[in-house]
């Protein structure tokens, strides 16, 4: 990570990084400090990392080690994080990425100064299931009861009325469906705008189907907000309104944060919709 203006030195102190490797360290490079640690280079090459990050289980710890990191010397000055495999053989290479990408990297920081990352995700409640009743036939009356012996019902053909009845039921199933989806399609859009509406940028990421994991909801919103660090109350008012707004009655909310801007330290670019 490469930070700017502050004093990291208290986080690299008292924050660990990467098991198995050195210490954090400081390493000036003009107006920017990158953060850095020594780790053996048999244990993080291109093979190992491979094999290691493969393994949920260590693509956990890796990936809290380097947030602890990045968290941590947040507190103490304005952070970039750079990615979670970030490796340069010596120090030298490092000081040459960082000053052919400084403007770039001084764009992001004066975006992200004095703003911190709210994460939203809306979700659709499961939408009950639809009975799967068909019509009923002439040898079944409409009281539900066995026609009379003796009657010659013509096999096949549905009573007067019953399949216009049944398909009926069924278009008028389809219709309240449509009518729930297109519901919560735009109360997600509600809480976008709004959440934008107090935002210096935002950005729509991809929305995940958490079915597998067990969660009967539909995603329908994964976006990451860049706020201005004073405005927490702003925040929770907005979330309060938009959770009492009748509009938004068939979704839940969730919200994340506020974290250090990793969705905004890619790019000094202006919103990405996408």
């Amino acid at each position: 990570m490469v930070c700017r203006g502050g004093d990291p030195a208290p986080a690299l102190a008292t924050t660990p990084g990467h098991h198995g490797g050195g210490p954090l360290r400081a390493l000036p490079v003009g107006a920017l400090t990158a953060v850095v640690q020594d780790v053996p280079a048999a244990a993080f090459s291109e093979e190992a990392l491979r094999k290691r990050l493969s393994d949920p289980g260590e693509l956990e710890l890796c990936a809290r080690a380097h947030h602890t990191v990045v968290a941590a010397v947040a507190d103490h000055a304005s952070a970039i994080p750079f990615p979670l495999t970030t490796l340069y053989r010596e120090d030298g290479r490092v000081r040459a990425a960082l000053r052919a990408k400084e403007p770039r990297l001084h764009a992001v920081f004066d975006r992200i100064a004095g703003r911190v990352e709210w994460g939203v995700k809306v979700y659709a409640a499961p939408l009950p299931a639809a009975p799967e009743t068909g019509p009923r036939t002439a040898a079944t009356r409409d009281t539900g009861t066995p026609a009379e012996a003796g009657t010659a019902p013509d096999r096949g053909t549905p009573a007067p009325g019953t399949g216009r009845a049944y398909l009926a039921r069924v278009r008028g199933r389809h219709r309240a469906r449509e009518e729930r989806q297109n519901a919560a399609l735009r109360a997600a859009e509600q809480v976008d705008a709004a959440l934008r509406g107090i935002s210096a940028a935002a950005r729509r990421l991809r929305v995940h189907d958490v079915r597998p994991a067990g969660d009967p909801r539909t995603q329908l919103l994964n976006a990451a907000y860049l706020i201005d660090r004073d405005r927490d109350e702003t925040v929770a008012a907005t979330l309060r309104r938009l959770r009492a707004d009748p509009g938004t009655d068939g979704v839940h909310i969730e919200v994340t944060g506020p974290w250090v801007p990793y969705s905004f330290a890619a790019t000094g670019d202006g919103d990405d919709d996408g």
